[in-house]
């Protein structure tokens, strides 16, 4: 089995006797070195002196006004937010338990672009090991959004970023009866292709089959489960289901925005419009190894996670969704 992610950093990171993710120096120091914190030619002098220090001792106290006295607007700001996620870091003993801290907290202003890169270097401790390519995909809906790509019954997924810098409707080497490359081309993930995930992990370049029924399902539900079991300490099964019928819905959780909407009208008893019901993406019921965990008003009910895109089709999952909004009686951190 190759690495993966390599880009999360977490060959920087080291971990505890519970496999949680402690901070090291050298972590730290590879967000100082990030272009937007070097200092340009005309840097004052503030900020000349602070980035030096800073990569000499990643974990020296930094006073908000010695930040405020840095000269440039944009660089203020830069410093200002990178030093709050440096200082959330330190605050805890693996980023694990300051991932759980961000989301338990009623004041968090952290940029999603840090919560994403938690998410990434989080999600690559749980699944360290694994060796199937189809749950890695699955598991970069967790900190990369993705965008729908329309073809036939299928549900196929890129992401955004990758797609979004090329032609609106990439072509799909897979099913394209085009046998030439083109920089609009992407490889649908397959067992053909699979062994190539590896080395072109940290490129985000391969389009995911999420139709209901496939692999792919099944691929996010166990990287759901994974991601569950190693912040919460709990032992849950997540199976995907390619329709809700007739089932009581006594707790369900929004893996998005727009899912979490689709839930509350099922909750309340409407029925979906057609344009509603066809944003749903996947459907998966979630039960608990210990029932003693959930709340005595629910035990033994299943909990349906509902996931679903926008209205221009896209997908942008919230993974802290199914740690925070589970009917479970306390939220356990890793320390």
């Amino acid at each position: 089995m190759s690495d993966f992610w390599i880009a999360c950093g977490h060959h920087l990171l080291d971990r505890d006797e519970s496999g949680g993710l402690r901070v090291t120096d050298e972590f730290l120091k590879a967000y100082f070195v990030r272009p937007e914190l070097m200092p340009p030619k005309d840097a004052c002098p503030v900020e000349r002196r602070l980035h030096r220090e800073m990569l000499a001792d990643p974990r020296r106290p930094v006073g908000a006004d010695e930040v405020a006295a840095i000269a440039d607007e944009d660089a203020r700001e830069n410093w200002r937010l990178v030093v709050a996620f440096r200082d959330l870091m330190l605050r805890h003993p693996t980023l694990e338990a300051a991932y759980l801290a961000v989301l338990r907290s009623s004041s968090n202003d952290l940029p999603p672009l840090f919560i994403n890169q938690l998410v990434h270097v989080i999600l690559r401790n749980a699944l360290d090991g694994n060796d199937d390519a189809f749950v890695l995909r699955a598991a970069e809906l967790f900190f990369r959004p993705q965008r729908i790509l329309p073809h036939e019954q299928a549900l196929l997924l890129g992401d955004e970023e990758v797609v979004g810098g090329r032609s609106p409707t990439p072509i799909l080497s897979l099913i394209s009866m085009l046998g030439t490359k083109t920089d609009a081309q992407l490889d649908v993930l397959s067992e053909e292709n699979a062994e190539s995930y590896w080395k072109r992990s940290d490129q985000f370049d391969m389009a995911f089959d999420l139709t209901a029924g496939g692999r792919g399902s099944r691929a996010l539900a166990q990287a759901m489960t994974r991601w569950v079991c190693h912040l919460l300490g709990i032992d849950v099964a997540i199976e995907p289901l390619t329709e809700l019928r007739e089932v009581k819905l006594a707790w369900y959780v929004g893996l998005d925005a727009d899912a979490t909407k689709t839930g509350d009208r099922l909750w309340h008893g409407e029925e979906l419009d057609g344009p509603s019901a066809e944003r749903i993406l996947s459907l998966f019921r979630l039960t608990f190894a210990d029932p003693r965990l959930v709340m005595e008003t629910l035990r033994g009910e299943p909990v349906y996670l509902i996931l679903a895109m926008t209205a221009d089709q896209k997908l942008r999952m919230k993974p802290q969704n199914v740690l925070t909004g589970l009917p479970i009686r306390r939220l356990e951190t890793m320390s």
